[in-house]
């Protein structure tokens, strides 16, 4: 059985001191009453490996009785004031993680074993805040709480704190609105995202600060970073179907590949090309859902534009038909992946690259000065790739073209890593390679999209299936095609001309 559906949290937390009162919000945000305290007593333990992956990585993992939502929660970032959680019933061996829940933190636990490391006791009194028809719009919650942690020594601890959480239909931007209300109210912002976070403290290490004046290695780390982070959230993503988080994940993928490739004479690009091979495979692994799943969508439009007249037959059933398939094997071929011991052992090495990262002697200039070059050469590669397929035609151009658009993401991926430090001067040139690459994206959509209306034909003939529409959007991927070549030349001499630091070549 799948897990649910993940449940948007919003919310904001605040220090209040002993003995005040809690602030009316009665007028604010559209709250017409507040109602009197309802008392919850909530009995949680939370659940993580001994090196704290999870928290760690942002999520919370935990066990809680009492209270309306009693039951397994697992609590997943998305921004500052914004969680995703993913509630499981109470039941089974309550000293023990649900498979599903453990499964779907696999991409932070590395296989590493979820224990309790604390347990907190919140004496709650929540109020109820709504509109004039009576629809609650939030609640305040005035939290007594009392909490503990293992380890080597135990750790107790006992504060007040007040919690504001809107209702997941609330309008997001009303969060403001009460923030602005209750900090003039006295109470001050929480300086911890979580009761756990709080209750942990310094036994988690500190996020590494960002200095002045960043290396070329700290600039590189620091994109690594971030695009392994969004990796890892994405994989939660796709284990629970979420549209587009394949995509999101294969984004991820590339970036970090690309990464390391650009940036090889920072972080050493032999040491690191295992990794960087492994991430290849990856995407390999996840390309037939994603591409599925962008064919379908697109053929579907292209339909939609035929004449009626021309469509003979339950052409769209097919497709639905065809794609189903094609989506099951797809996503088959993706869960496979994600589940085997050999992804494990990428985002392990992974691991390792961001704990003790094999940095080269560049990677301790000024970043200005270390990171010029490797940008130089990216976009001396994108202008190669460009000259090579000058004068091809038919399949030959094709691939080529496909070449300068990989070339040019490489060089859009690489000005995104540097944009700490080179600001806006890189501004222009990077939304002129961008255009080229959108471009060539589309004509590579088309390339792809005739050989699957080829297959399409094949199958729907197989069927006796009239295929006459398949040869009428072939037609016209083939004249799109053309178009857009005609574009991107005009494009790439807009590159050409366009503004860039001399340095950049």
């Amino acid at each position: 059985m799948a897990a649910p559906a993940p449940v948007p949290e919003r919310e904001r937390k605040y220090e209040i001191a002993a003995g005040s009162g809690v602030p009316r919000l009665v007028g604010v945000g559209g709250v017409a009453t507040q109602s009197d305290p309802v008392e919850h007593v909530l009995d949680a333990s939370y659940y993580d490996t001994q090196s704290y992956r999870l928290a760690r990585g942002g999520l919370t993992l935990r066990r809680r009785v009492g209270g309306p939502d009693a039951g397994w929660h697992l609590k997943l970032p998305v921004s500052a004031d914004e969680r995703q959680e993913i509630r499981l019933p109470l039941g089974g061996d309550p000293h023990k993680v649900p498979g599903r829940l453990r499964r779907l933190v696999r991409a932070y636990t590395l296989g590493e074993k979820l224990v309790p490391v604390a347990h907190l006791r919140t004496d709650r009194f929540a109020h109820r805040l709504a509109d004039a028809g009576g629809r609650t719009i939030a609640t305040l919650t005035d939290d007594h709480v009392t909490g503990e942690a293992g380890g080597a020594t135990a750790r107790l601890d006992e504060w007040r704190e007040l919690e504001l959480e809107l209702e997941p239909e609330t309008e997001p931007g009303r969060l403001g609105e009460f923030d602005r209300a209750l900090t003039g109210a006295g109470v001050t912002a929480a300086a911890w995202p979580s009761k756990l976070r709080r209750l942990l403290g310094d036994r988690l290490p500190a996020p590494p600060r960002p200095r002045k004046k960043p290396s070329a290695g700290d600039v590189v780390l620091a994109s690594l970073r971030e695009h392994y982070g969004r990796l890892r959230r994405a994989d939660v993503g796709v284990r629970l179907d979420v549209d587009d988080s394949v995509h999101q994940m294969r984004v991820a993928i590339r970036k970090l590949r690309s990464t390391l490739r650009t940036f090889g004479s920072v972080i050493d690009k032999e040491a690191t090309a295992p990794l960087a091979a492994e991430l290849k495979w990856l995407g390999g692994q996840l390309a037939p859902a994603r591409d599925t799943e962008v064919t379908e969508e697109r053929l579907r439009e292209q339909l939609d534009d035929v004449p009626s007249e021309l469509v003979f037959g339950p052409v769209r059933q097919f497709l639905t038909r065809y794609f189903a398939r094609e989506a099951e094997e797809g996503r088959t071929r993706a869960m496979s992946a994600l589940t085997g011991k050999r992804y494990v052992e990428l985002l392990r090495a992974l691991d390792a690259v961001l704990e003790d990262p094999p940095l080269t002697a560049q990677a301790r200039k000024p970043a200005k000065a270390g990171l010029r070059k490797p940008l130089r050469k990216a976009a001396k590669k994108l202008s190669r790739a460009e000259a090579a397929a000058r004068g091809l035609t038919g399949n030959e151009l094709g691939l080529a073209l496909h070449d300068v658009r990989k070339k040019a993401k490489q060089a859009r991926y690489a000005t995104d890593t540097v944009k700490p430090v080179y600001g806006k001067k890189l501004g222009k040139w990077r939304k002129n390679v961008k255009a080229v690459q959108q471009t060539l994206g589309a004509h590579q959509d088309t390339v792809v999209g005739r050989e699957v209306l080829h297959h399409l034909a094949i199958a729907g003939h197989g069927e006796g299936q009239n295929t006459f529409a398949f040869g009428v959007l072939h037609a016209q991927d083939a004249g799109r095609a053309a178009e857009l070549r005609g574009t991107f030349a005009k494009q790439w001499r807009r590159l050409r001309k366009g503004g860039r630091p001399g340095w950049l070549g």
